[in-house]
């Protein structure tokens, strides 16, 4: 009935910039206009966050582009969006939290085969400087044996 999605949003600067620690699959409380415009490719995670209010996940700053046939009912562009995760995953999240240095990144948007929206988030840590340009070696190290090895 539902066709596999190729659709899959990532947030590339997430792993650069953080340690991810553990990470969670969470729903999304959407609009019908939103769900459509993620079906189409059309969201970004770039500069996005969560936080708790009052003991609920919300991702802030997460760009959906309006919906082209939308109408006047058509969402916001970068409205805060409900995350859905149980409440053990919750509490466990919390707790994280108010720990030191520890944060919640979404890593990933994509569409499950039911065709609802799903959103990966980490919990991470901040890297230093020195932890990128580790990270940056490393990958370029990587690109290097993958080429001898082709040759």
């Amino acid at each position: 009935m539902f066709k596999k999605s190729n659709i899959l949003i990532r947030n590339k600067r997430a792993t650069f910039d953080y340690e991810i620690e553990e990470r969670f699959v969470a729903g999304l409380q959407l609009f019908g206009t939103e769900i459509k415009s993620i079906r189409d490719g059309k969201a970004s995670l770039v500069d996005t966050f969560c936080t708790f209010i009052n003991n609920e996940l919300w991702v802030r700053n997460m760009h959906i582009s309006t919906y082209f046939f939308g109408t006047y009912n058509n969402h916001e562009v970068r409205r805060d969006r409900k995350l859905l995760l149980n409440a053990r995953e919750l509490k466990k999240l919390s707790k994280a939290t108010k720990e030191t240095g520890f944060t919640i990144v979404p890593t990933k948007l994509f569409i499950i085969e039911k065709g609802l929206a799903k959103i990966e988030i980490g919990l991470a840590r901040g890297k230093k400087n020195y932890d990128k340009r580790q990270s940056l070696k490393e990958k370029e190290d990587k690109r290097l044996i993958d080429r001898a090895m082709k040759q």
